[in-house]
């Protein structure tokens, strides 16, 4: 720092304009400036800025269409909820229709086999009352050819 200072200090302005002097080279520098913003424009920006705008228009056109795949993706689930839900009511539906039929077909069944039953104990119960009323008659008949015997050999 302090040999730049010395530096400015000693120069001398040998000349005149000094340290600001505008002679052939400012319009050289300035052409130099404009020839050289126009080549990196040409040659450098041009490109880059076209390569960014295709890739901006790739990226627009593959999220319109990724937006369009996910709206109709959407679509598809709403309307395979709605199946699913018309389906679960339809199943729902099968399955209390197929349970009363089945509870119907067992009240059929337990009314038949209850009528199978009392019908069976009724026969039953009537052939016991039969063999009660033939065994009841033996019994009468044995307690009358035994009364009898008794009978005689008591009157002998």
């Amino acid at each position: 720092m302090i040999n730049l200072s010395i530096l400015i200090s000693s120069s001398e302005v040998s000349g005149p304009g000094g340290l600001f002097d505008f002679d052939g080279t400012l319009p050289l520098v300035a052409f130099q400036f404009l020839f050289l913003t126009f080549l990196l424009n040409s040659m450098l920006y041009n490109p880059l800025l076209t390569a960014m705008e295709e890739r901006q228009d790739y990226i627009v056109t593959n999220l319109s269409k990724a937006s369009q795949i996910l709206g109709e993706a959407d679509q598809l689930i709403q309307d395979y909820e709605q199946k699913l839900t018309s389906v679960r009511q339809e199943a729902q539906f099968e399955i209390t229709n197929s349970q009363k039929i089945h509870k119907e077909i067992l009240e059929v069944e337990l009314n038949i086999s209850q009528k199978y039953i009392d019908n069976l104990l009724d026969t039953i119960q009537q052939d016991l009352l039969s063999k009660k009323e033939m065994t009841l008659t033996n019994l009468d008949e044995i307690v009358q050819s035994l009364s009898g015997t008794i009978e005689t050999k008591l009157s002998v």
